[in-house]
């Protein structure tokens, strides 16, 4: 396993699983869960990406053939999830129960820690670099992730709940883009992929 590689390979999955960007998310959806609570959110969360993330490193394209599921229809359906989570998050309605405190890692796990990006990155990397270099960059990059989303609480404290909650309107404008985004993507990729769109 040259070094190289693996440090490109982690660099590369650091930025795409974007840890910066699910920090505001994570923190915004546990805003009212205890200090305990939201270290266990953080550790499920690294656990459940952890585990999707390996399991399409091992499997990834077979996988998604064996479920007639493209890339393309995966980020379509990833953002329809964003976009009903930014519902919840700026208009305030109800539409995934929060007494289970279960919401927070299994969104932020997947799609935003191993949304499409991740997914298609993990089934590149190995078949460039094979199994074993993909699976390190994976866990050094996951681990790093994990130390930001277990420092939520105190981001929290830093700044206050008010400036949290005002916060939170605007990133769920954002994940609402991001969600848009992703369905027209998704979409684009699928009628090209199709040959329904042809250019001259």
């Amino acid at each position: 396993m040259p070094f190289a590689d693996l440090i490109y390979a982690t660099t590369l999955l650091f930025f795409i699983f974007d840890p910066f960007a699910s920090l505001p998310i994570f923190i915004t959806l546990t805003r009212s869960f205890s200090d305990e609570d939201k270290m266990k959110s953080a550790n499920k969360a690294i656990l459940v990406a952890g585990i999707l993330f390996v399991i399409f490193v091992l499997v990834g394209k077979e996988l998604l053939a064996a479920f007639s599921i493209t890339t393309a229809g995966f980020r379509m359906a990833g953002g329809i999830v964003l976009l009903l989570m930014a519902i919840e998050i700026v208009f305030g309605i109800a539409i995934m129960k929060q007494g289970e405190q279960n919401v927070a890692w299994v969104i932020v796990a997947s799609p935003i820690l191993t949304g499409p990006g991740v997914i298609t990155t993990a089934i590149i990397l190995t078949t460039n670099y094979g199994y074993i270099t993909p699976l390190f960059a994976g866990v050094i990059s996951l681990v790093v992730t994990w130390g930001l989303l277990r420092n939520a609480a105190a981001i929290v404290r830093l700044v206050g709940n008010n400036v949290i909650d005002i916060f939170s309107k605007v990133i769920g404008l954002f994940i609402a883009a991001m969600g848009i985004e992703y369905v027209m993507r998704g979409a684009i990729d699928y009628i090209i992929g199709s040959g329904f769109f042809i250019l001259p």
